[in-house]
């Protein structure tokens, strides 16, 4: 038995210590907010936070994250930064089919948490690793923009 702090309760499970986190989180825990995406951690569908930090869940083992705070899309509002940033993308519609948006709010949250007032040169830094199909890249930009002022 195992336990992990995802979103500020100790959850306990069975699995292998190489186990990627992302499979303890959907299918051993049941929180399906954080989607699998390439599975090589290209794409960032996947991205939870880790001590605060964006990480790829799907090429992380469990293992890496004993010790420390996992948080999930379905905890990131828990912050007055990721509260922000969901209501901009609400406001915004961002989502278009919606599959990526759990990991870009992730990535967006990690930004403004570093960077409170980024450019959008730092935008499309911190958000290039996040790839959306539908191609809602301004959108994504405008809604952090927004969360940025306050949302």
């Amino acid at each position: 038995m195992a336990s992990l702090d995802i979103n500020g309760k100790a959850r306990e499970f069975n699995a292998d210590p190489n186990t990627p986190l992302l499979w303890v989180i959907r299918d051993t825990l049941g929180m399906t907010g954080t989607k699998f995406g390439c599975g090589a951690a290209l794409c960032g569908a996947c991205t939870v936070h880790l001590d605060g930090k964006p990480i790829r869940s799907c090429s992380t083992p469990v293992s890496a994250a004993a010790g420390k705070k996992v948080t999930t899309i379905e905890g990131v509002a828990a912050s007055a930064t990721g509260k922000k940033v969901q209501e901009a993308w609400a406001s915004l519609d961002v989502p278009q089919c919606g599959y990526c948006q759990s990991g870009q709010i992730m990535a967006a949250t990690a930004l403004l948490t570093e960077k409170p007032k980024p450019t959008d040169a730092d935008i499309d830094a911190a958000m290039s690793g996040n790839i959306c199909r539908c191609g809602t890249y301004p959108r994504v930009r405008a809604a952090i923009h927004k969360a940025a002022k306050g949302a």
